[in-house]
């Protein structure tokens, strides 16, 4: 993401607080962010990393796809390549292209994840609870822990669940693993 696309996401961030009538103190709690990060990241001082995002989305019950495209503006029934939002979360080593972004009337997406060698990333909990995903790897090697249980993914294998609980996604190849994520609301 360019820093138009920060500078947007930071004044979405803001409206949501701001719609929902809540003080950052109050974001804060619902979120476990801390005050001066969110201020920060409202000001678009900062950009969030997938976790601070994750958590965020938590707090305003949507998933990250749709809070990105909200950002991007109403998205077309056909999606080029080209015209697919990616976003780069470079301290975690995270990049996700929004293949098939949110639209309206359908409850279901497509995202495509790429993890650098070695990255780990966590998620408190589901944005949405009950929210239906079916991870499949298309190269490289994944760990996902949902529930506790760690699945040990390799090219090809699928995993499908639905997300009440904190999850876990680790690169464990010494190449990128690049997968499809499935995300369908509840």
């Amino acid at each position: 993401m360019g820093d138009d696309i920060d500078a947007r996401l930071a004044q979405r961030l803001a409206a949501l607080r701001t719609e929902r009538g809540w003080s950052l103190d109050e974001l804060a709690t619902r979120s476990g962010v801390s005050r001066s990060t969110l201020s920060r990241l409202e000001r678009g001082e900062i950009s969030p990393t997938t976790s601070l995002l994750n958590r965020l989305c938590a707090a305003y019950e949507r998933t990250m796809s749709r809070l990105l495209t909200e950002v991007e503006g109403e998205q077309a029934q056909l999606v080029r390549a080209g015209q697919q939002p990616v976003w780069n979360d470079t301290e975690s080593g995270f990049v996700r292209r929004s293949v098939s972004p949110p639209h309206a009337g359908l409850r279901g997406e497509l995202v495509e994840g790429t993890l650098r060698p070695g990255a780990d990333i966590s998620y408190d909990g589901p944005p949405v609870p009950g929210l239906e995903q079916h991870i499949w790897v298309l190269d490289g090697s994944l760990e996902v822990t949902v529930q506790n249980e760690a699945y040990a993914m390799a090219t090809g294998d699928c995993l499908r669940f639905r997300l009440w609980g904190p999850t876990r996604f680790r690169c464990t190849s010494e190449e990128s693993v690049r997968y499809v994520i499935a995300v369908v609301l509840p």
